[in-house]
């Protein structure tokens, strides 16, 4: 019961500190993200606030600095996250949305919620095991002011780092943190982000083969999304070294890129081409181009997340096979958006709870289908290269292996 008083009091805390942050980034986001709209020439100047989030990052001494896969790191080990990974990944993400440059922000959201719990927890010299909890605590409760997605918040924060291994301690804190956190978002105005489908199938065979089909070539995609963030780094990497002349560059190809496309669809997080998939209207190629425009902006060292381009890639993607195999092209857009998310986190649970919370419980039985073909077949690859599968996808055996 001591344990039980002292985590209740702690994710609160948490709920409230991390998710008052969070619902500051939250607006922060939204705000920048329509000056595209108004000033087009923004994005020409990506590459000169690319060059000023380098320069930051080397004026704290974080050029090495592995995001995301830092707080996984820290929560398996004893490495010691840095205050600053918060202000500087809030920074970052703010002015890569600003300018045009293709990411997400739930990748930010965790850095920043689990890097100031993490440092909360040392404030409060609490010990090595207590302060890996509260870092999971902070990432619910960022990721769910964010999104306004408890449920699917605190899952991912404690299935996410060791596929197959649940922190089941963390279940109580994480939760309860999440939950404030969204709480205190939602009050402070931020909106959920919830989807209406404009069709369910019936359940009937050909209904499941149909989502068998795109569940498939949505696992194989999803393999091929992680290929290209993957090679693209380490393409840009060995070719331009300075890492001031690789972040121009990469700017300077999503400023060409924009161009060439001719509209801004393809720049910042996206969220508005997210609700014309589910809607039923969006282009072909959306899904590829926003693949090439978030790799080129991640490879050179502008800030943000990749689960929003995930989402992007998956709705675009599963409209546009749903018209080649028959199935409600909304439906499909929402299906590939849960079952992209699962091919490329490597988190079956925390996709099936977060089709409830994004698109309702009634077509249930199809995303769980859905989640576990994505699964299976996505095989050993995922987004976050410090992230553990602890058990085979195909056998029950114990493997322990970092993701390819």
């Amino acid at each position: 019961m001591i344990t039980f008083v002292k985590w209740i009091v702690c994710a609160i805390f948490i709920g409230l500190t991390v998710g008052a942050a969070g619902t500051v980034f939250h607006f922060g986001l939204e705000t920048v993200g329509g000056y595209l709209e108004q000033f087009p020439w923004f994005i020409f100047l990506l590459p000169f606030a690319g060059i000023c989030i380098v320069g930051l990052y080397k004026i704290f001494n974080m050029e090495e600095d592995k995001g995301t896969n830092s707080i996984f790191i820290s929560i398996r080990s004893n490495e010691r996250i840095r205050f600053m990974m918060g202000p500087l990944v809030f920074l970052g993400t703010v002015a890569t949305h600003m300018m045009g440059g293709s990411a997400g922000r739930e990748g930010a959201a965790l850095q920043m919620g689990g890097s100031l719990a993490y440092n909360i927890g040392l404030l409060f010299k609490m010990d090595e095991k207590d302060r890996k909890l509260i870092t999971m605590c902070g990432m619910s409760a960022a990721f769910a002011a964010l999104f306004g997605t408890p449920i699917t918040a605190a899952i991912f924060s404690i299935e996410v780092i060791s596929v197959g291994v649940m922190y089941y301690s963390a279940l109580v804190p994480c939760i309860v943190s999440a939950v404030v956190g969204a709480q205190f978002a939602k009050a402070c105005g931020a909106i959920p982000t919830t989807y209406k489908l404009l069709e369910i199938p019936n359940i009937d065979v050909s209904s499941f083969l149909k989502i068998a089909v795109l569940s498939v070539l949505t696992a194989l995609l999803g393999v091929v999304f992680c290929f290209i963030l993957e090679n693209s780094k380490k393409f840009f990497s060995k070719y331009v070294r300075n890492a001031f002349i690789r972040v121009a560059v990469c700017g300077t190809i999503v400023v060409i890129l924009t161009l060439v496309v001719g509209n801004h669809d393809y720049n910042g997080a996206g969220m508005n081409v997210i609700s014309r998939a589910i809607a039923g209207d969006v282009s072909p190629e959306a899904f590829l181009l926003k693949m090439i425009f978030t790799a080129v902006t991640l490879s050179g060292g502008y800030r943000g997340g990749e689960i929003v381009p995930v989402f992007f890639t998956g709705a675009t993607f599963g409209n546009t096979v749903s018209k080649v195999i028959g199935l409600n092209s909304s439906f499909g857009a929402g299906i590939g958006l849960v079952s992209l998310f699962c091919a490329a986190t490597n988190c079956p649970i925390t996709s099936i709870i977060l089709s409830i919370e994004l698109f309702g419980a009634e077509g249930l039985v199809f995303f769980a289908v859905s989640v576990a073909i994505s699964y299976m077949l996505s095989g050993y690859s995922g987004l976050y290269s410090e992230q553990k599968i602890m058990y085979s996808k195909f056998r029950p055996e114990f493997i322990d292996k970092k993701v390819e």
